[in-house]
């Protein structure tokens, strides 16, 4: 039985651990408006104290409502917000790339989605590494991908795969949203259909699967035969994200 409370004070006091031992100060995360980067944000705060938390609104051709549910989360809990538009960004790498070839939309459509959250990665490292330098101790950045994304691979290698400390690793979406509960993170914001604010699409529309049928599955609980079969080709197709393979000479 997942006992909420219990479960959120460990992973606090994992967090608070973690950046005594290593003399960290605060940290730097992107805040999408979607449950798991509110709960990060919420963990962070109660671990560190909401001074030493700086949050970041990323939009990049996005819904405005995304950043208005992230304010939220920051007024909510009191951190800095920030906020880098990488449109134009996004937009001056896509001129260049344009010039590589003549490609339709559905052949650009992978590269674009996954390059939107790379460009993020870089901005919220960038900023962790200026606020370091400049706010007298180390900032790190969070990770906000839990295990049922994690378990079927729906996130971009060298994007939201890129962090420094995964509070909310081995969590499940029900299990998210039941910290979420304890913390106080905003309904609208907690129980909000999660999706990547690219596609337009929802992330089980996406995916093709329930998130809780993931997490039934992690958590070796009986399912339909045919939707775990699903689950377990996606989970098999993303393990070249988690196992890189290094070549090493004789010695």
């Amino acid at each position: 039985m997942f006992d909420a409370k219990k479960e959120t004070e460990r992973i606090i006091a994992f967090v608070r651990d973690y950046y005594e031992k290593n003399h960290l100060k605060g940290a730097v995360l992107g805040i999408s408006g979607g449950k798991d980067s509110g709960v990060v944000a919420a963990i962070m705060c109660a671990a560190l104290g909401k001074e030493n938390v700086v949050g970041v609104t990323l939009p990049c051709h996005s819904k405005d409502a995304d950043r208005n549910d992230a304010l939220l989360v920051a007024e909510k809990f009191g951190f800095e917000m920030l906020n880098i538009d990488l449109t134009s960004v996004f937009d001056a790498f896509k001129n260049e790339a344009g010039k590589l070839g003549d490609f339709t939309e559905e052949e650009l459509k992978n590269s674009d989605i996954n390059l939107k959250p790379r460009l993020r990665m870089a901005s919220v490292y960038y900023l962790a590494a200026l606020l370091s330098a400049t706010r007298g101790g180390t900032y790190i950045v969070p990770g906000t991908s839990n295990a049922c994304e994690l378990y079927v691979g729906y996130f971009t290698k060298g994007g939201d795969s890129v962090y420094d400390i995964a509070p909310i690793y081995s969590l499940t979406v029900d299990e998210v949203i039941k910290v979420g509960e304890v913390l106080g993170v905003p309904e609208k914001v907690l129980y909000r259909t999660p999706d990547d604010g690219i596609s337009g699409l929802s992330d089980e529309d996406k995916l093709g699967v329930k998130y809780a049928d993931i997490g039934k599955v992690i958590c070796g609980e009986e399912i339909d035969e045919k939707e775990r079969e699903k689950i377990e080709r996606l989970h098999k197709a993303s393990a070249h994200k988690f196992n890189i393979p290094v070549y090493r000479k004789e010695r």
